[in-house]
């Protein structure tokens, strides 16, 4: 496989460059996952429309599906990623675990969504019954269900993208599953 490199400014898009210097203005720095959309002159904004769009689950609750797919799908650039934004959304480290394997015993609602996110990643999309029988028991909608899903597809996209272009982990890295749970 030929080595990725993370483009810099100067090499991507005018669209691309403004968006680098959103993010540097915002996150303070660009991210090498971001960096690498950029290869494209639209995937990048593409991607950012579709993570950042209305959805009618809560910053949380987008993060228990973060890590539920990310472990499934072994990308330790998006676990890494998303341990640190799950902290920032009030989870500890014992809890962000328990979400990168798929369960929450610490709340009934996120259990059922970490275990749904889980569920429908692994068996792509063909979710079991039980799963998702508990998912409507725990109160979710329809609604609910349709916008976990598209977050299923969306952090799956980043999970690919790293998983073969293998760019530099630029967030703390996340600790390995088996170890600690």
């Amino acid at each position: 496989m030929s080595a990725f490199n993370v483009p810099t400014r100067d090499q991507v898009s005018e669209n691309n460059q403004a968006i680098f210097d959103n993010l540097k203005n915002t996150l303070g720095f660009v991210p090498n996952l971001f960096a690498t959309y950029a290869n494209s002159d639209t995937a990048l904004e593409n991607y950012l429309n579709f993570t950042n769009a209305k959805t009618s689950l809560s910053a949380k609750e987008k993060e228990v599906v973060n890590l539920a797919v990310s472990q499934v799908n072994n990308c330790i650039y998006c676990l890494s990623a998303h341990t640190m934004v799950g902290k920032m959304n009030g989870f500890t480290e014992a809890q962000i675990l328990e979400l990168r394997a798929g369960r929450a015993s610490f709340d009934t609602k996120l259990d059922a969504l970490a275990k749904l996110a889980k569920n429908v990643t692994e068996n792509r999309g063909k979710t079991d019954d039980n799963v998702l029988e508990n998912f409507f028991s725990a109160g979710y909608t329809k609604g609910n269900l349709i916008d976990a899903i598209s977050l299923v597809g969306d952090k799956t996209i980043s999970n690919y993208i790293h998983s073969t272009t293998q760019v530099p982990v630029d967030f703390p890295v996340a600790e390995p599953l088996e170890e600690t749970v």
